[in-house]
């Protein structure tokens, strides 16, 4: 998961109060978010070109696989729009009115484009090509149609290999198998151009074969087929990816290994004797809010147990992945955290109380 990546390593230092810490989220949001912004870029560009020329064969053609595709790359290219946005809203540093920072915004808009992806892409598919069963389209030359698939393929794969280039830099550090971590990232943006990337290649191969028997058997029902083909697979793929935005939108948990080098830190601090509460949620793509209740070492009056409060809350804010952090003061009955029995068999959800 590229969260892991921001905290395995060396967090950029800052100095100052929180608005400070804010400043920097938003710089660091932008410098992590340039390769994904690149990324979606690309995408939108390659999209774009293949649905005109899609939209011009499918006319010339009457494909209704051609139809589909072309349906499936304008659904694409909308969706890059509502990604970029994703990209500039997210990036956005907290303020009084977010003080958890813009970073759910990624969701909230990647998953409009999943929705997007769901209507424009499958449902049209699938409806045309249910349509399409019982009329016999008329013979026509097949070689527009196997022209603009070529080259179709040939800018989506350009497309899918900037998206799986990043994939697999980010993956790679952190140990992950690449189709793991774009299950897994907190990154939705390039979850989502690779998610639809890798469907357009498929439903080409789809297109192009249902057009291919096509013309051997003369039957239309294979175009027809090819299309609702294509627009199953893209129904698939929109649910996945409005199920994960979904999960990070209600609070998703961050992975026990990260949960466990937070746990660590605390205490490396040499102010926390022990840890009872932790919890780490994400806010936004690669940020996490910070809820810890901790027994401090010493005997300090009420004031400077505050300070010291506040000050270590500051330093763990100081990662790149941590967009805020909250430490308070364990209850003296609440039993020490047991890492074998809890927040690492649980995916790092902690049951006791925070207080």
């Amino acid at each position: 998961m590229s969260e892991i990546e921001h905290g395995e390593t060396d967090a950029t230092a800052k100095t100052g109060e929180h608005g400070e810490t804010a400043e920097r989220g938003g710089k660091g949001e932008q410098a992590g978010g340039g390769e994904s912004m690149l990324t979606v870029i690309i995408a939108l560009v390659a999209n774009a070109l293949i649905a005109v020329a899609k939209s011009i064969v499918a006319v010339i053609t009457g494909s209704a696989s051609m139809v589909a595709e072309a349906a499936h790359s304008w659904a694409d290219a909308g969706n890059e729009i509502f990604l970029l946005i994703a990209e500039r809203r997210a990036a956005k540093p907290r303020d009084a009115g977010h003080p958890f920072g813009y970073g759910r915004e990624a969701y909230v808009w990647s998953m409009f484009a999943a929705f997007g992806l769901f209507g424009a892409g499958a449902v049209v598919s699938v409806w045309h090509g249910i349509t399409a069963l019982g009329h016999e389209e008329p013979e026509t030359s097949y070689f527009w149609a196997y022209a603009v698939l070529a080259i179709a393929f040939i800018l989506e794969s350009v497309s899918f290999f900037q998206a799986t280039r990043q994939t697999r830099a980010e993956a790679r550090r952190l140990g992950l198998r690449p189709l793991r971590f774009i299950a897994n990232t907190s990154n939705p943006t390039l979850r989502a151009v690779f998610a639809e990337d890798a469907a357009a290649l498929v439903g080409l191969v789809i297109a192009g074969l249902g057009i291919l028997l096509h013309q051997i058997t003369g039957n239309a029902v294979y175009d027809a087929i090819g299309s609702i083909l294509v627009g199953l697979l893209l129904g698939v793929v929109a649910i996945f990816l409005i199920g994960r935005n979904r999960d990070f939108l209600v609070g998703e948990t961050v992975r026990p290994e990260l949960w466990r080098r937070a746990y660590d830190e605390l205490h490396a601090s040499g102010e926390v004797e022990r840890v009872t509460f932790l919890h780490l949620e994400f806010v936004g793509p690669s940020k996490v809010f910070l809820v810890a209740a901790v027994d401090l070492t010493g005997d300090d009056t009420e004031a400077h147990v505050a300070g010291r409060l506040t000050e270590l809350g500051r330093r763990l804010e100081r990662s790149e992945l941590i967009e805020r952090a909250m430490i308070t003061l364990s209850r003296s009955d609440a039993p020490e955290l047991d890492l074998g029995d809890g927040p690492l068999a649980h995916g790092g959800r902690v049951s006791a109380d925070p207080a």
